[in-house]
């Protein structure tokens, strides 16, 4: 079994200061185009690899843009926002559009192969997975599959934070027109949600000045007692 370590990983798993870099993050509106290193590219995506997902079916792929000319073209159809093009490196989370019975296959077999062990615990799972989104439609397994990438996304973030690494999450764009311009029905996926990974832009980001605001605690959590 292989395993990638990243040196940067050690930094994420700072818990002491994590409520520090989630109030240093924002959504940058405005980034400088430098180039994110990559072994802390890496590191921010062996975090959302590390993500956990129901079943551990993983049932979404990322791709990574950092072509200029590439992402100048899906600077419309993600609305124009700037980021899409200033940001170092743009991360696509495309997500099955489909959980057949083919691809949770693959997964259970990928999984009795790496751990060189058959349970009849994996067998029961793999029957459970079937039919659970077997009597799901096909647009129920679609946003049941974006929530699951919503998850990795959230640790990208996070991760990028522990690197002091900025990111913006997009759902402002046209699915339809992205995946039709990456080709992503040749792979039986569909786009979710969009990151711009990349620096901030302290001179003309005017979202950097303002407070970030939250609900009040007690809107947002009901302890049940």
């Amino acid at each position: 079994m292989n395993v990638f370590h990243y040196p940067d990983l050690k930094l994420f798993l700072n818990m002491e200061n994590i409520i520090d870099l989630l109030n240093w993050r924002y959504a940058a509106k405005r980034m400088t185009g430098e180039k994110v290193e990559d072994e802390k590219i890496n590191t921010i995506l062996e975090a959302a690899h590390l993500a956990p997902s129901g079943i551990g079916l993983q049932p979404y792929e990322i791709i990574v843009i950092s072509d200029p000319k590439i992402k100048k073209q899906i600077l419309p159809i993600a609305m124009n926002q700037f980021a899409v093009t200033e940001s170092s490196h743009l991360l696509v989370f495309a997500v099955w559009d489909e959980y057949t019975t083919e691809r949770i296959d693959h997964v259970f077999d990928h999984l009795i192969s790496v751990r060189n062990s058959e349970s009849a615990s994996y067998e029961r799972q793999r029957h459970f997975a079937k039919q659970f989104f077997g009597n799901m439609s096909i647009e129920e397994n679609f946003h049941h599959a974006a929530k699951q990438a919503n998850i990795a996304l959230g640790l990208a973030i996070t991760a990028a934070a522990s690197l002091e690494i900025d990111t913006t999450p997009m759902e402002g764009f046209d699915p339809v027109a992205l995946d039709e311009f990456l080709d992503l029905h040749s792979k039986d996926l569909r786009s979710s949600m969009l990151l711009a990974v990349g620096y901030r832009d302290t001179e003309n980001d005017w979202n950097l000045k303002n407070e970030k605001v939250r609900k009040p605690m007690a809107e947002f959590v009901t302890f049940y007692k």
